[in-house]
């Protein structure tokens, strides 16, 4: 880090920073110069080199505190400049393919699940997502099949060869869910729920870490870190929506999320437009956009009766409409020397 004392930094000030620099475990580079002192700070890797600059920056005679590198060591593009590619279960996101994740967003009943597989698999989906545990705002709202919303997950894998993506909320069930997901879901109301992000980490499935529907990219990209420090790599970051003023959509999408997680990070990026927008008409012009921002996957609601859903049946695509979805992504990802 570098260290940039006022002009009105004493001798003695300037020596209690540099003693305060070397008591945590930095070896230090001063210039002297004459209308300012600059300290350079490098090494102690392990250090929390945030908290470092804050307790620094609470020292009167400190001006600045500059970061050199991310805090964020191992998701950092700075530790890896080539992009990670993480393996489903052999489907892999993050290279030439744009990985298309379709189904319910609840797990209701066998038939709804298996009608809905076959429907995504025949139009070109490699990875199946539903919720067999549902986070609800309401204590009073569906809460999901859990184990056996599970089983109908496994058997339309069995069926059809669609991967399984879904959600795990508690960190005592994500040895469960491992038997069953091919992808563990973080969602957004989990993405700081640092004891899963742990458990998650320690395990061998892949992830994929949803954004906080109220953080700054650099959140997201510290709770990825959480799972990457604990020992698994595989992490795929989901730009799924944020909060703001605008009442019309559920969310608001920020696909230049996109662009700028890839700048900052070797992670791969995928988009969820259907609950960025809460609206169906929404969910294919914005998956298009999101192929042409660069992101390497989709995650698409699709119901085959969307007005009878439990959940999220507004911005749920019929079969149909995700049929014609998928030609039109097709194209644009042909566009931009992709595939699908």
């Amino acid at each position: 880090m570098i260290v940039v004392l006022g002009r009105d930094a004493t001798p003695d000030q300037i020596r209690n920073v540099e003693a305060e620099l070397r008591a945590m475990g930095y070896s230090i580079h001063p210039i002297y110069g004459v209308e300012k002192t600059v300290i350079g700070a490098v090494g102690a890797p392990d250090r929390d080199k945030e908290q470092d600059a804050d307790r620094l920056r609470s020292l009167g005679c400190v001006e600045e505190v500059m970061l050199i590198l991310r805090p964020y060591k191992f998701v950092s593009r700075e530790s890896r400049a080539a992009s990670t590619e993480v393996d489903v279960d052999g489907v892999v996101v993050g290279a030439e393919r744009v990985v298309v994740m379709a189904g319910p967003c609840t797990v209701e009943a066998r038939d709804q699940v298996l009608e809905t597989a076959r429907a995504v698999h025949r139009a070109g989906a490699t990875i199946l997502r539903g919720g067999a545990f549902k986070p609800s705002t309401s204590p009073y709202g569906f809460q999901g099949l859990g184990e056996d919303g599970l089983k109908i997950l496994a058997e339309a894998k069995e069926e059809t060869g669609l991967r399984i993506v879904t959600e795990v909320m508690d960190p005592r069930n994500v040895e469960l869910v491992s038997r069953y997901a091919d992808l563990l879901q973080v969602g957004t109301r989990n993405m700081q729920n640092f004891d899963l992000l742990k458990e998650v980490g320690q395990g061998k499935k892949p992830v994929l870490l949803k954004r906080g529907m109220s953080a700054k990219l650099d959140e997201w990209l510290h709770a990825a870190e959480y799972v990457c420090v604990k020992g698994n790599p595989n992490v795929i970051l989901c730009e799924r929506g944020i909060r703001t003023f605008e009442a019309y959509t559920r969310n608001t999408l920020d696909l230049s999320a996109v662009p700028a997680a890839k700048e900052l990070s070797h992670l791969p990026v995928v988009v969820d437009p259907s609950q960025g927008t809460g609206r169906w008409s929404l969910v294919g012009p914005m998956s298009k956009a999101a192929v042409a921002a660069g992101a390497d996957g989709l995650l698409i609601e699709v119901h085959p009766h969307p007005e009878q859903a439990v959940k999220d049946g507004p911005q749920s695509l019929k079969f149909d409409r995700f049929a014609q979805l998928m030609v039109e992504v097709a194209s644009v990802a042909r566009a931009v020397g992709r595939c699908v």
